[in-house]
């Protein structure tokens, strides 16, 4: 049985998602809880409309994404963080941290959630920490953590 997503359901879906499923599973579970709808012709042209706006809508947003990633891609930007003996910092460089300093040197807003450090830093030194603007568009900056004396 054929059925259109009206919600995300795990191990089957995202909302919005044409699915063919047993026909029990449909009306028992999914039908009843609101999870998803019988796909009639009706509904399923209305996704196939929502799926190109959103398409539409990314491919815009991508284009807008790419200027920005130009001007950030391989941007050296600088942190300074109180350290202790060997290098090490008193607790870590954050994606905020990042952030701001990326604001600092170049002016360019960056939300601390598209940048992806994948590992805590808590050591003097450079790293390549990658922003991702968009779905499909990545930007990598170089940071250079910087140390001055602790208390």
């Amino acid at each position: 049985m054929k059925v259109v997503l009206t919600q995300e359901v795990k191990g089957l879906g995202l909302a919005g998602q044409i699915k063919e499923v047993a026909g029990g599973y449909a009306r028992n579970y999914l039908l009843p809880k609101g999870l998803a709808t019988f796909a009639t012709p009706g509904a399923i042209k209305v996704v196939e409309q929502h799926q190109a706006a959103e398409k539409k809508r990314q491919d815009k947003l991508d284009g807008d994404m790419r200027s920005v990633g130009k001007k950030l891609d391989g941007t050296n930007v600088t942190v300074r963080a109180k350290v202790g003996e060997g290098g090490k910092l008193y607790g870590s460089i954050t994606s905020q941290d990042v952030a701001d300093a990326l604001e600092r040197q170049t002016s360019q807003t960056v939300d601390k959630r598209k940048i992806e450090i994948e590992e805590l830093i808590r050591h003097v030194g450079s790293y390549k920490i990658p922003v991702k603007l968009s779905k499909n568009v990545t930007a990598n900056v170089n940071l250079t953590v910087e140390g001055e004396e602790g208390e």
